[in-house]
């Protein structure tokens, strides 16, 4: 069923996008036209740009002049560089912790999102779980009181949620993710932040082969679309 939403509410557009983006019923590369959207949502064309401008901001969405809007499509080079920036960013916001002092709430909290973690991985909730990752690595970040870096986390989380999105979803039931948290946990409790660092820089290695395998796998009709045909019509 189509959402109906307001059409002074670009905000709530945005999300609505976002989900469909992110579990890949819209898909890398699909064309976001504005008069689909705006009979999907009910609404004007005025708060359905404004959303996809917001998207853009993400991320997400890629603007092509004279072509319009269509969800950001990755070459495999990019997603080996956005992964390995946000491996060696959690890594730095890990060593960060060293200069703090009292790091007993940040642990507690990191161990509610892993128990959460693992409470997703048994339901086989996809969002959940990807949720869950999410807020366990942001968590040090906002701890260290570093704005800027929890920033550019928090957007680099948000570029690479759809290819987070089609890993879970593939191999939720086998994902490692939780021997890492769980290990960074321990590591952070007891001020081994080159451990905690380390672990979160292996966990990225471990699946970037994965992550790219299945990004492939999700744009081949994509590319098959694009494709030139020949021979007689």
């Amino acid at each position: 069923m189509d959402v109906k939403a307001p059409a002074t509410i670009p905000y709530f557009l945005q999300e609505q996008i976002r989900e469909l983006i992110v579990d890949g019923t819209i898909r890398p590369g699909q064309p976001l036209r504005e008069q689909e959207l705006e009979q999907r949502f009910g609404t004007s064309r005025s708060p359905i740009r404004e959303a996809l401008r917001l998207l853009e901001l993400s991320g997400l969405v890629t603007h092509i002049q004279r072509k319009g809007f269509r969800v950001t499509l990755y070459t495999e080079t990019q997603i080996r560089h956005l992964y390995m920036l946000r491996a060696e960013l959690e890594a730095y916001c890990l060593r960060q912790l060293a200069d703090v002092t009292d790091l007993s709430p940040l642990v507690a909290e990191l161990r509610s999102y892993d128990e959460a973690i693992a409470s997703s991985m048994a339901k086989r909730d996809v969002r959940a779980s990807i949720a869950a990752c999410r807020e366990f690595y942001l968590a040090s970040a906002r701890y260290t009181g570093n704005t800027p870096l929890t920033s550019m986390l928090s957007k680099l989380y948000e570029q690479v949620e759809p290819l987070r999105f089609l890993l879970a979803r593939r191999s939720i039931e086998t994902n490692t993710i939780q021997t890492y948290t769980h290990g960074i946990t321990q590591a952070v409790a007891v001020r081994d932040f080159e451990r905690a660092a380390g672990l979160t820089r292996t966990y990225v290695l471990e699946v970037l082969p994965s992550i790219v395998q299945v990004y492939r796998d999700a744009i081949e009709p994509v590319r098959q679309e694009a494709a030139p045909r020949y021979g007689r019509a």
